[in-house]
């Protein structure tokens, strides 16, 4: 086989239309960009937002309305309701398999989104391992009457690597469950970086003063946009019943409003901070990963320049 953009695998016809990758950290302009690559190279967004997955979670995800889309096919947005939910390994099959109707019609599949293990699972040959409802509610349960702090420390004691990546309980308790049913350590089933498919990764950066002034900006604008009643509709409606939903930025924050907890102008600044520290968390995963081609976010040529890397890696002609 020939090697893809970055190393990997290629196929033939259609399959050899590469994917293209916009990453980066939230509020650095992706969807803008993705809307214009798309237009330029006649493809279709994958969305891999793993909170836009959620219908009715539109204003705090900062989800493109449909009207806003300039016609272009979006594919796997508002697919779960707030009390549903999903795992990576179900995202990479029905992403791939988009992914594959998009090349079958001779279109680009443009994946989109900062969700940095949701990109990766779709990208590179990734493997992951199975699930058990009982281990996991087992688990989940632990970490109901003993903490975090408990089931971390387990972690560390048989994984490491795993431990020191990450602090989440949802994570822990996964990585947990893979032990106990493989016996292998959940940081073992992490690949070297290579591509399934021909793929091109675009990273958007700026200067953390600039970005740290659009976040603040843009949950100023969500909360004018009506956030708080997003939020409350959403509760109405089994919000808090779902693992993953009301743990999304801002969501969270604004329940704590909703419950008398907290007030508008707190949950704002909560959600500001811990916005910021998530896309610290993003710009670390997407920088440790070399194939990633950087642009300036704020560049005035930034979709003509995109655009001349996409052909010039990838030969493929708009």
């Amino acid at each position: 086989m020939s090697a893809a953009p970055g190393g990997g695998r290629a196929g033939t016809g259609a399959a050899r239309l590469p994917v293209v990758a916009v990453v980066g950290p939230t509020g650095s302009g992706k969807s803008e960009l993705s809307l214009a690559l798309a237009q330029a190279l006649d493809g279709e967004v994958i969305n891999a937002d793993s909170m836009q997955f959620y219908r009715g979670m539109d204003i705090g995800t900062a989800k493109l309305p449909v009207a806003e889309r300039r016609g272009i096919a979006h594919h796997l947005m508002d697919f779960l309701d707030v009390t549903e939910d999903t795992t990576v390994a179900a995202f990479q099959s029905m992403a791939r398999a988009a992914m594959a109707d998009i090349r079958s019609r001779g279109r680009v599949p443009i994946l989109v989104g900062g969700s940095g293990l949701y990109n990766r699972a779709v990208l590179d040959v990734l493997e992951f391992p199975g699930t058990d409802a009982g281990v996991r509610a087992e688990l989940e349960a632990e970490l109901e009457a003993q903490g975090l702090a408990v089931l971390h420390a387990r972690l560390a004691a048989v994984d490491p690597l795993s431990a020191g990546r990450i602090s989440d309980g949802k994570r822990v308790v996964r990585a947990l469950e893979v032990h106990r049913l493989t016996g292998r350590a959940f940081s073992s089933f992490m690949p070297e970086r290579e591509y399934f498919q021909p793929a091109l990764q675009i990273g958007l950066d700026l200067d953390r003063a600039q970005l740290h002034e659009r976040l603040a900006a843009r949950v100023h604008r969500m909360v004018d946009d009506g956030l708080a009643g997003e939020v409350e509709h959403l509760a109405a409606h089994g919000l808090r019943e779902g693992r993953t939903a009301h743990r999304a930025l801002g969501y969270q924050q604004f329940l704590r409003v909703l419950d008398g907890e907290s007030t508008v102008e707190r949950a704002s600044e909560e959600t500001i901070i811990a916005t910021r520290q998530f896309a610290r968390r993003q710009i670390t995963w997407f920088r440790a990963d070399p194939r990633v081609a950087w642009f300036d976010a704020l560049r005035p040529d930034l979709s003509a320049a995109v655009l001349d890397a996409v052909v010039r890696a990838t030969g493929h002609q708009p």
